[in-house]
């Protein structure tokens, strides 16, 4: 069975009827997404874990009401969220997946005079937000080690979007340097977004109560095993949650389905169970970690479900297609600083263990 992609139905010419301002855009591209399955898939940063017990019985009785539209204010899911945060329900927005809220940033607070600042290297979906909201993006480039400078961002003056763990590379900045940059720009909203923070790092939630201007956006998508769900939320002071209400009630005010909602606080009331199979994606980082080492390669150092690999006996490209062939998927970017090294999700100890092998065994017929 072939592996579908979205590159692939882009080769289709569009309409004649797309509009101007979309006709030059360039979609965000999304990791294959295998039809069957024969591969190990590391390529899209998934939980190896199932949702726990509780949350497929909690969707599942959600189900039986679905003819009836969900709660537009998600007031449940709120209340559970602000509980575990220590904030207030006023403080929190769940969302359709972070996408859509981070979607929401670029319309509340991007536009021709209002540009956005990003790592240059970074999540690839805000290129795409920015364009389709006509907001200048000013690219700032990681340092050499691929870290964040926390000092190209203080006194910038301009919304400013910061994934923290940062993707693809996995690298987390602490607290202290991101409040010093939401500090020092007191007059302009600051993102952080935190789809991984829940492998390692510091969640700057807290930071939310004393900066009006800091917006922080987690997901349920890794951690929380609900990537299929599709659900994320974003916490900070009421002002900036009201703007994002506003966009979200322009656009779809029903964007959270019942069924997520309900697995969404089951999740939250289960949190022991996502919390053991974070610390056990951390340990099995880890032993992927200093065996890739082991192997010849670079790894950067991760606080993500994922490790940054590369610089290696295997080119990141070769690598990549090598691997596929052998029923493993990782994610490859061609991207000229980063086209020598390839994200690798973190599974299960059995999944890494086949990836590891693979590895050894290239390795082996190349002689290296």
């Amino acid at each position: 069975m072939r592996v579908r992609r979205w590159s692939d139905l882009r080769k289709i010419d569009m309409s004649r009827f797309l509009s101007e301002k979309l006709s030059t855009l360039k979609p965000y591209t999304p990791g294959e997404q295998p039809r069957d399955q024969r591969y190990v898939k590391l390529n899209t940063n998934e939980s190896p874990f199932p949702p726990s017990p509780k949350v497929v019985e909690a969707a599942s009785l959600e189900a039986q009401r679905s003819n009836l539209y969900c709660d537009p204010e998600c007031t449940e899911l709120k209340r559970a969220a602000a509980e575990l945060y220590g904030v207030q329900p006023k403080n929190v927005l769940p969302v359709n997946g972070s996408d859509e809220i981070l979607y929401f940033v670029f319309m509340a607070y991007g536009d021709e005079t209002h540009p956005i600042a990003a790592p240059d290297i970074s999540y690839g979906f805000y290129p795409v937000y920015a364009k389709i909201n006509h907001a200048p993006l000013h690219k700032i480039p990681l340092k050499d080690d691929f870290s964040v400078d926390y000092r190209d961002y203080c006194d910038l003056n301009e919304t400013i979007v910061i994934a923290n763990p940062n993707a693809p590379t996995g690298i987390c900045m602490p607290v202290w340097q991101i409040e010093e940059i939401v500090k020092t720009n007191p007059d302009n909203v600051v993102v952080i977004d935190e789809a991984y923070i829940d492998f390692g790092g510091e969640s700057c939630v807290p930071l939310t109560e004393t900066y009006d201007n800091l917006l922080v956006i987690q997901t349920f998508s890794k951690s929380r095993s609900l990537a299929g769900a599709r659900l994320g939320f974003g916490i900070g002071n009421e002002t900036l949650i009201k703007d994002l209400n506003t966009v979200k009630y322009s656009v779809n005010p029903y964007n959270v389905n019942r069924m997520t909602q309900a697995a969404g606080v089951a999740a939250i009331e289960d949190n022991a169970y996502y919390l053991q199979n974070a610390e056990t994606i951390q340990q099995n980082r880890a032993y992927t970690q200093k065996r890739l080492t082991e192997l010849g390669f670079t790894v950067l150092p991760s606080c993500a479900n994922f490790l940054f690999a590369g610089d290696g006996p295997i080119e990141g490209g070769a690598l990549y297609r090598s691997l596929k062939e052998r029923g493993v998927l990782v994610r490859h970017f061609d991207l000229e600083r980063i086209g020598n090294y390839c994200r690798i999700t973190i599974g299960t100890k059995e999944q890494m263990d086949i990836l590891l092998t693979t590895i050894e065994a290239l390795l082996n017929e190349k002689g290296c």
